[in-house]
């Protein structure tokens, strides 16, 4: 919500209804059939983007729905998290993504998706491979965050602290680059553009809460700073 979307739906199973309709009353919210995970197929034509993962659960029946919408989608998807893990576990989907959806694992779930690896540069060779074969966009998360295209080429981002590494911080990534989709950027200029947005916000935060005293929801509250500077420097 905080990163320019100007209408989001939440899907989510029902027994978490009526906590996201008290703690962010701005989002629709649209509750599953089941109580306890998401098992309903989502019709995903009115949506302009779509992200799936953080707080998904690993459920079979969560794994059908994952399953149907990238037999079903149309148009590029951030997978993150648990989308991430069960795609993993099920590997031949990889080849069901939608082309130009973006991926964002932290380095353990790119090594479920990909295979273990024992340096960063192993790593990022890995996504270079599995972003060309199946027209990806991966971001793998870390102290230098790297954006992989399709064609290969590797972006390193410069802003960000350890401070970040912190439960959630990923999650607020995967909702900056989906708001930016939202709004009409290519899948490129919104992994590139969201990245860098998550990382000066970081910094700012710990400006204010120090790196140690920070946590996921600061990154949030210090969005509007970075798209200040991004507008006042482009």
């Amino acid at each position: 919500m905080r990163s320019g979307v100007g209408k989001l739906t939440v899907h989510t199973p029902s027994c978490a209804y009526n906590i996201m309709q008290i703690s962010i009353p701005e989002a629709m919210v649209e509750y599953d059939s089941n109580e306890k995970c998401v098992a309903s197929f989502i019709e995903t034509a009115p949506y302009t983007a779509i992200g799936i993962g953080p707080g998904l659960d690993t459920y079979p029946l969560t794994a059908n729905v994952l399953e149907h919408l990238l037999q079903r989608c149309d148009k590029p998807i951030v997978i993150d998290a648990d989308a991430i893990n069960l795609i993993a576990a099920n590997h031949a989907w990889i080849r069901l993504i939608p082309p130009y959806s973006i991926l964002t694992p932290h380095p353990k779930e790119f090594d479920r998706l990909a295979g273990e690896s024992f340096s960063t540069r192993q790593r990022v060779e890995k996504g270079i491979e599995l972003a060309m074969q199946h027209q990806l966009y991966i971001v793998i998360k870390g102290a230098n965050t790297v954006v992989i295209t399709p064609e290969g080429s590797c972006h390193f981002n410069s802003t960000g602290n350890p401070g970040m590494a912190t439960a959630g911080s990923g999650d607020v990534l995967t909702g900056i680059i989906l708001g930016l989709l939202a709004q009409g950027y290519e899948p490129k200029e919104a992994a590139l553009i969201g990245v860098w947005l998550h990382g000066f916000a970081g910094d700012c935060a710990a400006k204010i809460h120090t790196e140690e005293g920070m946590i996921a929801s600061d990154i949030i509250d210090h969005l509007s700073d970075a798209f200040r500077i991004l507008k006042e420097t482009s």
